[in-house]
Order: C-alpha cells, then structure tokens, then sequence
C-alpha cells in the first residue's frame, strides 16, 4: 500500500481514468459495431462521420495507437464505400 498522500491520491486518479478510458473504449467499440450492422449507404455515411470522430479522440487521449485507428478509420471506410 502506499504511503506517501501523493502516491494514495495518484491510485485514485488513476482508478478514475481508467474507468473513464474503458468507458470511452466500449462506447466506441460499441459504434463500430453498429455501424457494421447498417446495411444503408447514406444513414451509415451519416454515422461514420460520428465514428471516426470518436476514434480520432481516442487516439488522441492516447487510449488507442494512433495506427491502429488509422486502420480502423481505413477499414471502417472501406466498407461504407463497397455499401450499395
């Protein structure tokens, strides 16, 4: 356990951010996934806008690498275009 106030209060800063970051991470996730499942070219246009947002944010955030979200924005780009 620690025993210096600094290194108590980074643990629950930490313990914080990294629920946030899960949080954020899930969230995310959770669009990609519905953005697969949207068989419409225009409504999944519409919201690969919203996604690649989050994504930029999470590489951003360093929450993410920032190649692999640019492989998931070139993935994610690729199928929206190949939707008729």
């Amino acid at each position: 356990m620690a025993n210096h106030k600094s290194a108590i209060k980074r643990i629950r800063s930490n313990e914080t951010k990294r629920l946030r970051n899960r949080y954020q991470h899930t969230t995310t996730r959770n669009a990609i996934r519905n953005l697969h499942d949207i068989s419409v070219k225009k409504d999944a246009e519409k919201q690969l806008t919203n996604v690649i947002s989050m994504v930029d944010k999470l590489a951003k955030k360093n929450i993410i690498h920032k190649n692999k979200a640019a492989n998931i924005k070139s993935k994610l780009t690729k199928y929206v275009s190949s939707l008729k």
